[in-house]
Parts: C-alpha cells; structure tokens; sequence
C-alpha cells in the first residue's frame, strides 16, 4: 500500500462530509508498515462506534466511514474481507453511508468485517494444519498470495458499492 498523508486520507472520503472527514481522529501514520498493508483501518479514538478504511482504489486512495453495531453479535461471524476463520478475533457488523445523494437520504450498506480491522495481518499469517496441509514453501506463498488477492478484491468490491451510492 502506498503511504498515506493526513491531507490524502482527508480528501478522499466518499461517503462522509468534508466536517465529519475533518472531524475523524486519524492513527499515527508515522507508526504503519506500509508494505504490509492492503488496507488501513482504525477506531476514532473520540468517537469509538466511527470506524474508518483506507485502501487504493483505481489508482487513487478511498477512504470510507463504517459505524459499528451498537452491541456485538449474537452469533460469531465470519469477515467478509479477508475470510479468516483462525484468528481469536471475530467479525463484527459495519455499516457504511453510500456516497452521494443516496447516502444523504439515510441510505447504507453493511458487512461483517474484523473488529479490529486488520485484515491484512490475517491474510499474511501461517496457515494453520487444517487450513493448508503442505510444508512446500511455493505451495505456501502461493495461498498466502491468493489470501491478500480475495481481500483486496472484496474489500474494494464495498468500497465501490459506497461509491456508487
């Protein structure tokens, strides 16, 4: 992923107002492993049910506001995005304003995605014994390369949705 800026993350919202864009409390950005990311998510640390996802999009940077469920689900789910089933984290429900008209009329479109929003971690971790039964390192990147290909996939496949309105 390219490194972002405060200014990059800010202008390309496409579902949230240029005060809420403003408003939305970024991470350190100094802090990210750029080069192990396919996509940044974090939590406003003032606002904790306003989520936010920054990804490349057609060549440019788009970034999506998501609010979180107002309780966890009942049932465990499964993400959405990167579709990992090991890690102790589960899945919670978002919902994302469309972009737009649409989205100014109180339309919206939700997903189950990590709640922690590292996605692109779990798509590079080992797979475990059940998931890939075979110590051949090709074999193994090769799942690993097909993991971050589906979460990129899926992801922007929501962000263009937003987009879309």
């Amino acid at each position: 992923m390219i490194p972002l800026t405060d200014s990059l993350i800010r202008s390309s919202f496409v579902n949230a107002s240029k005060g809420d864009a403003k408003r939305a409390q970024l991470p350190d950005l100094d802090a990210v492993d750029w080069d192990r990311l396919d996509l940044l998510g974090w939590q406003d640390a003032k606002r904790p049910k306003l989520h936010y996802v920054s990804l490349e999009l057609d060549g440019e940077v788009a970034t999506v506001m998501l609010r979180g469920a107002e309780r966890p689900p009942a049932k465990k789910l499964l993400c959405s995005w990167c579709e990992d089933i090991v890690d102790g984290n589960h899945a919670a429900l978002f919902v994302a304003p469309l972009g737009g008209d649409s989205g100014r009329r109180g339309n919206t479109i939700g997903t189950s995605i990590c709640a922690d929003l590292r996605c692109s971690r779990n798509v590079r971790r080992a797979p475990s014994s059940y998931e890939l039964r075979s110590e051949d390192p090709a074999l193994l990147a090769y799942h690993q390369e097909q993991k971050i290909a589906g979460l990129q996939e899926r992801s922007s496949r929501f962000v263009r949705a937003v987009r879309a309105g």
